[in-house]
């Protein structure tokens, strides 16, 4: 039975979260390895991908493949607005230029860029949102990046603080250069776990706050907790070390990113790599369109079919709410799918059972979508196993069963 207090706790916590997505960027960088995602979807000319755009970064990664088109659909209108900037910064700058804005966070000449060169590339409501934020890239503030910006770049900052107080910032930012799995491993037990994981911080790390920031709500954090018999801080202080003590951390460009402020040349998402950079800049960014809606709304008035899905971890989101929400979303999926779609979704949690028991009307009868899908549970695994953040607690690949 749940008491006033706890009813109480749970809707400030949804008032929270709502507040964050509903007035921020929340995610400066993408915390999905496109690398995994690549290898399962083997994406070619003939593929049409829907996707969350989150930040955008895994969008231009799977551009590089040169499918037919990209739809990047998010509710946030920032997200998309980042998305926007970027690929008017692919159109419109040199290499360098970039880098210095989306790989270093951030150049004093961006505001005459953005004036110049980006603005007329962007969609009103980008051009509205920028228009007023031209110090996110410009150094206005000594030190700053853009990725210390958004909700994320908060929570980042808060992490570095944290790190430096505490004496093994250093520490951490010398791990990443280490190519030796056994002297990784070793370095973190020895210098960085016990000082990193206090009591302390796995309280703060548990807060309904801090995981606001990180985007995560109440209902992935229930589902998590449920599915996988930890606290929150317990599960992250698994994740972090799988990361630092079985994964090479030399190519961990997203654990990086929030240790250092900024990538380096060398570990970097790929589009942020000169080769990739010209490919992209040459008309592959062009297959990608941005959408500001939720996804059910989007597939309803989309007019083509679907190849490949990326959903990223949103329906943990709506795995607590009885009002339909996922079940119209699935019956939207499966009226855009081709013949051979593929589906790709993470968790929070380390199984998902919200997905299998929906009815969907397809191919004139009601089906339960587990009954639709075929799930590639080996090739799951061993993705998982290699993923480079893995703040997940799983992963799926699900084939529509022709």
């Amino acid at each position: 039975m749940t008491t006033p207090v706890k009813r109480l706790s749970n809707w400030t916590t949804k008032r929270i979260f709502s507040y964050v997505h509903g007035n921020h960027l929340v995610y400066n960088t993408c915390w999905e390895d496109p690398r995994l995602d690549r290898a399962v979807m083997r994406l070619n000319s003939s593929d049409d991908v829907v996707m969350i755009t989150s930040a955008g970064c895994n969008a231009l990664d799977y551009a590089l493949d040169a499918p037919r088109s990209i739809h990047a659909v998010d509710m946030n209108f920032r997200q998309n607005a980042l998305l926007e900037l970027k690929i008017a910064g692919i159109r419109h700058l040199e290499f360098e230029d970039f880098f210095s804005l989306f790989g270093d966070g951030g150049n004093p000449c961006y505001p005459d860029w953005y004036r110049e060169a980006l603005r007329a590339d962007l969609s009103p409501e980008a051009q509205q949102y920028w228009d007023v934020r031209e110090h996110f890239f410009s150094r206005s503030t000594p030190g700053r990046s853009f990725y210390h910006r958004g909700t994320t770049g908060v929570f980042g900052r808060a992490l570095v603080s944290y790190c430096r107080l505490n004496g093994i910032l250093e520490d951490a930012r010398t791990m990443l250069a280490m190519s030796d799995l056994e002297r990784q491993r070793a370095f973190y037990f020895e210098r960085i776990r016990d000082r990193f994981w206090s009591k302390g911080m796995k309280r703060a790390l548990g807060t309904n706050f801090a995981l606001s920031l990180i985007g995560v709500p109440l209902a992935q954090r229930v589902h998590l907790e449920e599915t996988c018999g930890q606290s929150v801080g317990d599960f992250m202080e698994g994740c972090m070390e799988t990361v630092f003590t079985q994964l090479p951390l030399d190519d961990n460009y997203f654990w990086r990113l929030y240790l250092c402020g900024r990538y380096s040349r060398e570990c970097c998402p790929e589009y942020l790599k000169p080769v990739n950079f010209q490919k992209l800049k040459g008309g592959l960014v062009d297959s990608i369109q941005t959408h500001t809606s939720d996804l059910t709304t989007f597939l309803r008035s989309h007019s083509g079919t679907v190849s490949r899905f990326v959903l990223l971890d949103h329906m943990d989101w709506l795995s607590t709410q009885e009002n339909g929400l996922l079940q119209d979303e699935w019956q939207a999926l499966f009226d855009r799918a081709r013949g051979e779609a593929m589906f790709l979704w993470r968790s929070g949690g380390m199984k998902v059972d919200f997905v299998d028991p929906l009815l969907v009307e397809f191919r004139g009868g009601r089906h339960r979508v587990g009954d639709l899908l075929r799930y590639d549970l080996e090739t799951a695994g061993k993705s998982h196993a290699l993923d480079r953040v893995h703040t997940y607690g799983s992963f799926y690949i699900a084939h529509l069963d022709a």
